[in-house]
């Protein structure tokens, strides 16, 4: 149970000295309880203090790191089942499986595709984060082979695929110190699997075979053995019962405390079936309903795109609007002479504006506003999108430097305060676009003409 600032405060030193950059005690205390701040932030805090609400304010699900260095991926650490009661996070992360028995033309093919599936949206940069290795030929030189051309070939981290803790150790010997996710402990050779995992400092996958309950007893053995860092695969190779028992582990892990299942998952739904585009919508379910750690069979655009994009509007914070870079957006190659839009810069507001503009094949600047993600009603009510705030922007951003006239277009739902802006905005003649997106395009049309 997450602790209170009440809580906190009783095990902070009280000397309200301000060193942590928050006035007093009870402060501070209460902003480690909304998450705004962290412990580490008190310099006068007693190791004893710091280890009890380290402990006690641990979220209920274990954050698990696979990876070292930049590219190192964190999982889980969630504290709620529905990302408006707080937020979610960890994003998942998505993983292509290359197994040992492929042709080097489809591994190759395959590293491509995951050095590429990289897109820039709203400013975050969208990839897959992991790659799966699988021993599928059962030859250890083979698999360990395939894991130091995976590990020359790309730096995101490795899930080192395969029951056989031999071949496992000669794997985590060719992946060297990466911390790679081991795949996977099962009750047939956990001792082993949990003793590399102790030894190489790398998280461990559990594998129920039955149960959840059995799944529960293997946990319990392999925490016992001091494996820390935890992922657990529910064990299920069909989406129903997959779903279902993502489900019970969380609930299980948040409402019921159940420690063994306070840990991230991993779900395979490139094994629940053999149509590409049923495993998108597997995964997209997973994306939702808790999956940690996705695998997928490949990573083609058509397909990771719209996951990605989903795993983006999930994990953002409910409560933060996205939001773009305040700026000027060229569209279409605009010249001089092409008109000039602006717009707040709430991602949504901004995808749209710009898509109609760009469907109408009329080159145009578009002035993004920075309006603290608002969209431009809100803004416009908020006092953050009028006439004293977009002056200053419309003469600090260089727009005057891109185009030889001085016409500029407001969206029509502030078509109240095009008298003021243009008294106010010397030199400039404010028009009033349209208030629809969709009117975009055949206003942007008769402008040109």
């Amino acid at each position: 149970m997450a602790l209170t600032g009440i809580d906190i405060f009783k095990q902070l030193p009280k000397t309200n000295c301000g060193d942590c950059g928050v006035p007093t005690c009870l402060a501070f205390a209460m902003k480690i309880a909304a998450g705004q701040a962290e412990l580490a932030g008190c310099p006068h805090l007693s190791e004893d203090a710091a280890s009890a609400l380290s402990e006690a304010s641990a979220p209920p699900i274990r954050a698990v790191t696979i990876g070292v260095g930049e590219d190192a991926v964190k999982v889980g650490g969630e504290l709620v089942l529905y990302r408006h009661e707080k937020t979610f996070f960890n994003p998942c992360v998505f993983a292509a499986v290359i197994d040992d028995g492929m042709d080097a033309a489809t591994i190759d093919g395959l590293l491509k595709q995951t050095n590429e599936s990289r897109f820039v949206r709203v400013e975050q940069d969208l990839k897959a984060g992991l790659v799966g290795v699988k021993s599928l030929s059962g030859d250890t030189a083979k698999f360990t082979a395939l894991i130091e051309k995976v590990k020359a070939a790309t730096t995101q981290p490795m899930v080192l695929m395969c029951g056989d803790p031999a071949a496992i150790e000669a794997g985590l010997k060719a992946a060297g110190e990466t911390s790679p996710l081991i795949y996977a402990a099962t009750a047939d050779n956990y001792e082993a699997m949990a003793a590399l995992a102790l030894e190489h400092k790398a998280p461990l996958a559990v594998c129920g075979t039955g149960d959840l309950d059995a799944l529960v007893e293997l946990v319990k053995k392999i925490m016992a053995a001091g494996v820390k860092d935890i992922v657990l695969d529910p064990g299920t190779r069909n989406p129903k019962d997959t779903l279902e028992r993502l489900v019970y582990i969380r609930r299980a892990a948040l409402n019921k405390k159940v420690k063994e299942l306070g840990f991230p998952t991993i779900v395979f739904p490139n094994e629940e079936t053999e149509d590409k585009m049923m495993e998108a919508v597997y995964a997209g379910l997973y994306v939702g309903k808790y999956g940690s750690v996705i695998m997928l069979s490949d990573l083609n655009a058509a397909r990771a795109l719209p996951l990605y994009v989903l795993r983006q509007n999930i994990y953002t914070d409910p409560q933060r609007p996205m939001q773009v870079k305040p700026g000027i957006y060229p569209i279409g190659n605009p010249t001089a002479d092409s008109p000039v839009l602006i717009t707040s810069n709430f991602s949504l507001t901004y995808f749209i504006v710009s898509g109609e503009v760009e469907g109408s094949r009329v080159p145009a600047w578009l002035c993004v506003m920075d309006t603290e993600g608002l969209s431009v009603m809100t803004s416009w009510a908020a006092g953050k999108f009028v006439p004293e705030k977009i002056v200053p922007f419309i003469k600090g951003v260089g727009i005057e430097e891109k185009v030889k006239h001085r016409k500029l277009v407001i969206p029509g739902y502030l078509a109240t305060m095009s008298g003021e802006l243009e008294d106010e905005l010397e030199g400039w003649n404010v028009e009033v676009g349209p208030r629809e997106a969709a009117d975009i395009p055949p206003f942007l049309k008769s402008w040109a003409s």
